[in-house]
């Protein structure tokens, strides 16, 4: 599974952990994620984020 890349702060959502403080389990592919998902970090939207 791929990793993505924040462009506004660098945060790296990998799949493999997921983001379990916003309700996305782990395993949960990049693609998956509901079209509001935001960056945890800076709440930069999902077309902020590059394919690493």
């Amino acid at each position: 599974m791929e990793k993505y890349r924040c462009s506004v702060c660098g945060y790296i959502y990998d799949p493999k952990t997921g983001d379990p403080d916003h309700g996305i389990s782990p395993g949960t592919r990049f693609k998956d994620l509901p079209e509001e998902w935001v960056c945890p970090e800076c709440g930069a939207s999902k077309e902020q984020f590059e394919r690493i």
